[in-house]
Order: structure tokens, then sequence, then C-alpha cells
């Protein structure tokens, strides 16, 4: 919502630079006071800079210009298979297991995400368009390659220090593009009162602290157990605009809410409790 509410006054990589440089600042200014952001050791800059290349900045065009070519809806629907991929990956760099149930729930929280979302559209047309697609799976390929090097980094550095340096190198990633195609529109906008505390809002929640608890978790639970949680996104969408925008909560969408919620739900046990594996089925101890 806010992010419709700043579009109407600016473009989209004028907004993400606006929110990049508002919580570089922000951070600072409340964290480093506190003594909460550690010195970046040189060899480890490189990882900063692949952070930042994955996230927000390879992530951000790939979905911008993919959104384009692609439906909507299909590129909710491509974007909700982040959690589904981030097992390989984190097999293949870290060794982190996932247990067959886990996987399961990934599973059945993107067709619970993929529900909410045709619920949304039920006279949707699917656009299918070859290069948006690609853009759309580089984009999550930029996601997950974002979360396994915030994996890298949260050994080394806690997750304030590691988002404030990755919101301020993203500042140097975004100005050239600003300044090549945005600056002009920019400059003929002007300032935009109404635009003033959505972009703050935008700053503070998004690029500040959604970040820093996203990697923190990413560092206490690791990546796939923390990616699952995305697929929340569409939920907590239809359920604010059910309160706020007053929005149907149709038989569908519920559907898909309970099955969004059991997924996450089934993503993060070891096991179910109570439970021991035979051959074929479960049963319970003593039975």
């Amino acid at each position: 919502m806010w992010y419709k509410m700043v579009y109407e006054a600016y473009n989209p990589i004028t907004t993400v630079l606006l929110r990049l440089v508002l919580s570089s600042i922000m951070l600072i200014v409340l964290m480093y006071p506190l003594g909460k952001l550690q010195k970046i050791h040189f060899k480890d800059l490189k990882y900063f800079l692949l952070v930042t290349f994955f996230q927000p900045f390879l992530y951000f065009l790939c979905e911008s210009f993919g959104v384009k070519l692609v439906s909507s809806t299909l590129s909710a629907v491509i974007i909700s298979t982040i959690p589904l991929f981030s097992p390989f990956a984190t097999a293949y760099f870290f060794k982190e297991k996932i247990t067959k149930l886990n996987f399961a729930g990934i599973v059945i929280s993107i067709v619970g995400v993929a529900f909410v979302i045709f619920s949304r559209n039920s006279d949707v047309e699917i656009e299918v368009n070859t290069v948006g697609i690609l853009l759309l799976f580089l984009a999550v390929a930029a996601g997950i390659g974002y979360s396994i090097v915030i994996k890298k980094l949260s050994g080394k550095y806690n997750s304030i220090s590691i988002v404030t340096y990755h919101n301020i190198i993203g500042i140097f990633f975004f100005a050239p593009l600003f300044f090549i195609f945005e600056y002009d529109h920019f400059m003929s906008v002007g300032y935009v009162q109404e635009a003033v505390v959505p972009m703050l809002e935008l700053a503070f929640f998004g690029s500040s602290f959604a970040f820093i608890f996203f990697t923190f978790s990413i560092q206490k639970i690791g990546v796939t157990k923390s990616n699952a949680f995305t697929n929340a996104i569409p939920v907590l969408t239809a359920i604010f605009a059910f309160f706020l925008l007053g929005e149907t909560l149709s038989v569908i969408k519920m559907a898909g809410i309970g099955l969004v919620i059991a997924g996450l739900f089934m993503s993060q046990v070891r096991r179910i409790p109570g439970w021991r594996r035979t051959r074929n089925f479960f049963i319970r101890p003593n039975e």
C-alpha cells in the first residue's frame, strides 16, 4: 500500500534510491551511538558487494521488468517459488538439511499462495512471455543468492551492521540508473508532501527493520526455514486488505490462507510430535 502511494509521485528507481538513502541515515543515526555498527574487514567487502548486487539491485530490476512482460498473477506465483528452490542451494553450499516434512510444507504453502492469488483475480488471464519468465526466475535466483551470502556474513557480523552497509552500498548501485533514467522526472515532480510519510514508512519498516529481522532469522534458523515465511506476504496482504480496504475473503482465499499457515508450520517442525514412522505410515508409540 505504501508503494502505491509513493508511485503516484515518483518512479520505481527513484523510490528505491530514496528509501535506501533514508534507511542508511536512520540506521547510522540510531545504531552508531549505541555501538551496534561493526567495522567491515576488507576481505569481506566482496561479500557485501555481492549481497547488494543480488538484492536489491538484480532482484529489483529483474522483477520490475519481468512483471511488465508477464501477468502479475503468474509473476507472484513464480516469485513464491524462492522457498522451493532454497533447500537445494543451502544443501550445496552449507550442507543444511531439510526433512521431507519441511519440504512438503513449503510445497503446500506455495499451493496456498496460488489459491490466494488466483482468488483475487477470478477472471485473470495468464500472460506468458519467455523473456519475462526468464527475468522472473533470475529474480528468484537473485533472492536465493542474497540469502546464501547473508548466511555467510551473519557468522561474522550482526544483522544491523549487515543491513546498514548493504543499504549504503545499494545507493551506489542505483544512483547511476537514477541519474540516467529518472533524474529529469524527479526534478520535474519535485517535493510531493503526500509521498513523504509512505516513503519514510518504506525506509523505516521495509528497508531497515524488515531486512534486519530477516537477516537475524537466517542467522538463527537457516536460509530455507526463513525463506518459507516469505509466502506469508500475500496472506497478510489479503488479511490487511479485508480489514483496511474492505475486500472480501472468499472460500478459496480462506482455504489458501489455511494452506499457507499449515505449510509454514510443517516447514518449521522437525517431526510430528508423538508420532514415529513405520514402513508405510505414521503410528503413535506403543500401538
